[in-house]
């Protein structure tokens, strides 16, 4: 066999499911003997054996677990193409949206806004590391991802970055704290418990900075990476939060929290990725035009 098929691949995916010839022959109705001559010549063209016999088992060896992967990823693009080409005559379509499990819940729904309630259009929403959203963008299992952490760009660089917004950051805390209305911001830093983003986030990069220009030693309350977390936090009053009004503007109109001042040098730039396709779903130019329209 010269070139891979995905016949084979789906011979090859059902044994590594099922762990025997007999179930994933039974599972394809076909014979064992043809799902062995199938993996057998999988295997002499990968020139790596996939499987490993213990017991009456097969299990993947390391080369079978990364053809595996593989293989999921290329039934994944098979099945978003068809699902891709259908849309063209179907009347109802899915929209699959990958965002940064530590993003802004807030963020996320004002970006869902334009889709929601649309009977034509069904929203798949998946949470996860930068990293496997971004595999997922390449795989085509996602559409869009939407981070605050922009993944940088080269010559080589598959991803297009569309920047959503670019929000304020404040210090923000429960109206209880001790601080009068014209407070200087370098003072509240210097002499009140803070809660901050953790040191590998964005935001956090340009607080540091603010803080090295100011020659101020922070009292760090707390730490986190999730700006739900954050939110909690300053809802618990264990600190004045540096946060994104944006990420408690629910709090902020009930009067549950209060913005003590706005730290003018630091920015949260909230992004959508894509990568360009031959087959692009119509929804990413719609409701990124919505949005993009919206900042102008």
């Amino acid at each position: 066999m010269s070139t891979l098929n995905l016949h084979h691949l789906r011979l090859f995916r059902a044994v590594a499911r099922d762990g025997t010839l007999t179930g994933a022959a039974r599972a394809l109705n076909i014979s064992q003997s043809a799902v062995s001559t199938q993996i057998k010549s999988l295997e002499a063209a990968l020139g790596h054996d996939l499987f490993e016999r213990r017991g009456r088992n097969l299990v993947l060896s390391e080369a079978g677990r990364i053809a595996l992967d593989h293989a999921e990823e290329i039934f994944r693009a098979a099945e978003n193409l068809t699902e891709t080409l259908k849309q063209a005559k179907g009347k109802r379509r899915v929209l699959r949206i990958g965002a940064l499990a530590t993003l802004s819940r807030n963020f996320q729904i004002s970006f869902l806004d334009p889709l929601i309630g649309r009977e034509d259009v069904e929203v798949v929403l998946r949470s996860g590391t930068q990293e496997m959203l971004l595999r997922g963008l390449e795989s085509l299992s996602l559409d869009i991802v939407l981070t605050n952490l922009v993944p940088a760009r080269d010559a080589s660089s598959p991803y297009l970055v569309h920047q959503l917004a670019d929000q304020p950051v404040s210090l923000i805390g429960t109206p209880n704290q001790s601080i009068g209305d014209g407070a200087d911001i370098a003072e509240i830093l210097a002499t009140k418990p803070l809660v901050l983003p953790t040191p590998e986030t964005s935001l956090r990069a340009g607080f540091d900075a603010l803080l090295e220009r100011l020659g101020i030693v922070p009292r760090i309350a707390a730490e986190a990476d999730d700006m739900a977390m954050l939110r909690l936090l300053a809802r618990a009053n264990a600190g004045v939060a540096v946060i994104p009004p944006i990420v408690v503007q629910d709090e902020l109109n009930a009067g549950k929290l209060k913005e003590y001042a706005r730290l003018d040098e630091v920015r949260e730039v909230f992004a959508a990725v894509t990568i360009a396709r031959k087959f692009p779903n119509p929804l990413i130019n719609e409701v990124l035009r919505t949005k993009l329209l919206a900042m102008v």
